[in-house]
């Protein structure tokens, strides 16, 4: 583990850059990577399937990517390419991506707005508010047991500042959920008002 605070590790949301064409692909996928890594501070594999689930649509965008980054340079640009194909597979990666993405933003923002919540509260609410109505019964069953199992609040905020003062750590955080925040709603607002799915 490194002893840098998490968030200096890894690349921000904050700095994903978002022009008139969109979300930039490569670096979103960047700072999607380090957010991969969170969950492994979360320890004891607590929802290791969202995790396994962003890893794998991570992977399949950046192919994506890879296989036409002229027309995917944008995110917005990649779903758009996919129109007239009879499998938008990146698309529907995106869709998996936002979801999970979302989930972790609302979690987290709620442990920063409510101080005195522990974190399985927290990750309750966001998935009752994000995942639940798109999993099964089985698949709730198991995200109850994950959510439960998460780390206490001071337990995390230790693996995540790595000794850093918690001022340092809070304005890391929230910058950090605010690049992450405009990025999930803008990309919800885009794929759910042009008819490419639901997030």
């Amino acid at each position: 583990m490194s002893s840098q605070p998490y968030f200096e590790t890894v690349k921000s949301f904050a700095d994903v850059p978002i022009t008139v064409e969109g979300v930039e692909t490569s670096i979103f996928l960047d700072a999607s990577e380090g957010l991969v890594q969170l969950f492994d501070l979360l320890g004891s594999g607590v929802f290791g399937f969202v995790q396994n689930d962003i890893k794998g649509n991570i992977g399949e965008l950046r192919a994506r990517y890879q296989s036409d980054s002229s027309r995917c340079s944008t995110l917005e640009n990649l779903v758009r390419s996919e129109v007239t194909l009879e499998e938008r597979h990146g698309t529907g990666c995106l869709i998996r991506l936002t979801r999970g993405l979302t989930f972790l933003c609302r979690a987290l923002q709620h442990m920063q707005k409510d101080p005195s919540v522990e974190l399985h509260v927290c990750f309750k609410r966001s998935y009752d508010e994000v995942l639940r109505q798109h999993h099964t019964f089985f698949v709730r069953s198991l995200a109850a047991v994950a959510v439960r199992a998460a780390p206490y609040r001071r337990d995390f905020y230790s693996r995540i500042s790595q000794g850093a003062p918690m001022e340092k750590l809070d304005a890391e955080l929230r910058k950090w959920l605010c690049g992450l925040d405009v990025i999930v709603t803008r990309l919800k607002e885009f794929i759910e008002g042009e008819g490419h799915g639901r997030i």
